[in-house]
C-alpha cells in the first residue's frame, strides 16, 4: 500500500511539473472545462501551425518561453601552438690541433670575442723556421744554376746539353715546392680562429705538449640564436603559412623575442608524431646564450568565422545545433563545430551575421515555440533593412509559420 501511495505521489509531482513548464494538454483542458481551447479553431482557420506542445496561458493564449539571446558575430580564430626548444649558436666550432707540439703562447681567455684569423695559440716553431731557411737556400741555388746554364747556351757553349738544362729546371721547381711545404709547416705552428665569435673555456696553457687532434677551445658565433623545437603533426598547415614565432626564456623574465622560421623537417617522426622546426632569433644585444631553454609559441589567425558562446550549442542524435530567434519563434539550425576556446565556439553554419542565438534556456525549446527575453518582452531582433524579411526568418523551416494572432 505504501509503495502504491509513493507511485501516485510521484506521478502527481511529474504531472504538476509538466503543467507548469508546458501548460495543460488541450484534451485534458477540454475535459476539465478549461477554455484554453477557445483559440484552437481560430488558429486552424487562420492556417497557423497548431500550438501543441507550446506553453499556454489563461484563455488558451500561447505563452512565450523566456530565454536569453545574443547576436551571432564573426570573429577570426587564433590557433596557438606551444613547444619547448633549445637554443644554439648560428655557427659553433671546436678548434682542433692538426699537429703535435709544445705550446709557447696562448690567447684563450674565456668569453673573449675574437675575429676570424686572430691568433689563439702558438707552438714551438724553431725547427720549422730552420727548415724554411734551408728550403730558401736550396731554391736560391737551383735558381742560380738554371740562370748560369741558360747564359752558357746563349753564348754558344756546347757543354750544356738539353738534358742538363732540363734537370736544372726540374730541380728549381722542386726547390720552389720545398719552400711552400716549409711555409705551411711553419704556419701550422700557429692556431688561428676559424670564425668570429666568443671563446669557451680552455685548459691549454703555456708549456704543455699537445698531441695531434687535441681539442683546444670552442668558438660560438651567437649574434644569431637558432632555436630547435618540435611541433605536433597538426602544425604542418601552419608551417606553410606562418613564418614568425614568439620565444621567451626564464632567464629573462618578461622579455619576448621574435624568431623567424628558417627550416623544418620533411617528414613526421614515426615515434613522437612530431616535426622538427628551427627558428632564428636576432641576438645582436648578446642577451641570449647557446644552450638556453625557450618556450616557443606559434600563432595563426583564421578568416572571420561564426562565433557563439558554448552554452548556445545543443546536442541530439543528429548532432550539434543552435536555436535562433526567428521573429519571436524558436527555430533549430544544425551547425558544425570547428574550434573551441574557453567559453567560445566557432561554428560552420548557414546563419547570417547578427542573428539572435539562444544562449540560455535552449533545453526548454521546441520547434515553433514563441520566445521572449527576461521581463516578458519578445526577444530583441534587428529591424529588417528596407522592409526585407529579417535574416533569422529566412532560416525557418519551409513548413514553419508564425504563430496565429491572439483572438480579440
Amino acid at each position: 500500500m505504501r509503495r502504491l501511495m509513493t507511485l501516485v505521489a510521484a506521478a502527481a509531482i511529474l504531472a504538476g511539473a509538466y503543467t507548469v513548464t508546458f501548460g495543460m494538454p488541450a484534451p485534458l483542458s477540454a475535459m476539465l472545462g478549461n477554455d484554453s481551447t477557445a483559440g484552437t479553431g481560430a488558429d486552424a482557420a487562420n492556417g497557423a501551425r497548431p500550438g501543441a506542445g507550446m506553453p499556454r496561458g489563461p484563455g488558451g493564449r500561447s505563452r512565450a518561453t523566456t530565454v536569453v539571446t545574443t547576436a551571432l558575430e564573426n570573429q577570426p580564430y587564433e590557433s596557438v601552438l606551444s613547444a619547448i626548444g633549445t637554443g644554439s649558436a648560428l655557427r659553433s666550432v671546436d678548434v682542433v690541433s692538426e699537429i703535435a707540439g709544445t705550446v709557447v703562447e696562448v690567447n684563450l681567455a674565456a668569453n673573449r670575442e675574437v675575429a676570424e684569423g686572430d691568433v689563439l695559440l702558438r707552438f714551438d716553431a724553431r725547427i720549422q723556421a730552420l727548415n724554411l731557411e734551408i728550403a730558401h737556400a736550396e731554391l736560391e741555388l737551383a735558381s742560380d744554376t738554371v740562370a748560369r746554364y741558360e747564359r752558357l747556351r746563349q753564348s754558344g757553349n756546347t757543354t750544356v746539353t738539353d738534358v742538363t738544362l732540363s734537370e736544372a729546371r726540374l730541380n728549381l721547381r722542386l726547390a720552389e715546392a720545398a719552400v711552400g711545404l716549409a711555409e705551411v709547416a711553419l704556419e701550422d705552428q700557429t692556431i688561428r680562429a676559424p670564425i668570429s665569435g666568443r671563446l669557451g673555456q680552455s685548459d691549454v696553457d703555456v708549456g704543455e705538449t699537445l698531441s695531434a687532434n687535441s681539442v683546444i677551445v670552442s668558438i660560438d658565433q651567437s649574434d644569431v640564436i637558432v632555436v630547435e623545437f618540435e611541433l605536433p603533426e597538426r602544425a604542418i598547415g601552419m608551417l606553410a603559412e606562418t613564418k614568425d614565432v614568439l620565444a621567451s626564456t626564464s632567464t629573462l623574465t618578461g622579455r619576448v623575442f621574435i624568431g623567424n622560421i628558417v627550416s623544418f623537417d620533411s617528414r613526421i617522426d614515426p615515434v613522437t608524431r612530431s616535426v622538427t622546426v628551427k627558428a632564428e632569433i636576432d641576438n645582436s644585444e648578446g642577451l641570449l646564450w647557446p644552450g638556453m631553454t625557450f618556450a616557443v609559441r606559434m600563432t595563426q589567425e583564421s578568416k572571420p568565422l561564426r562565433r557563439v558562446p558554448s552554452t548556445a550549442i545543443t546536442w541530439s542524435r543528429s548532432g550539434s545545433s543552435v536555436w535562433i530567434d526567428a521573429d519571436g519563434v524558436a527555430s533549430q539550425v544544425p551547425v558544425t563545430i570547428l574550434y573551441r576556446q574557453n567559453d567560445a565556439v566557432w561554428i560552420d553554419a548557414d546563419i547570417p551575421e547578427g542573428t539572435l542565438v539562444v544562449t540560455e534556456g535552449a533545453q526548454k525549446l521546441r520547434e515553433g515555440m514563441q520566445i521572449s527575453t527576461p521581463g516578458g518582452a519578445p526577444a530583441d531582433r534587428r529591424p529588417p533593412a528596407d522592409g526585407q524579411t529579417p535574416p533569422a526568418a529566412r532560416l525557418m523551416d519551409g513548413n514553419a509559420q508564425a504563430p496565429a494572432k491572439e483572438p480579440t
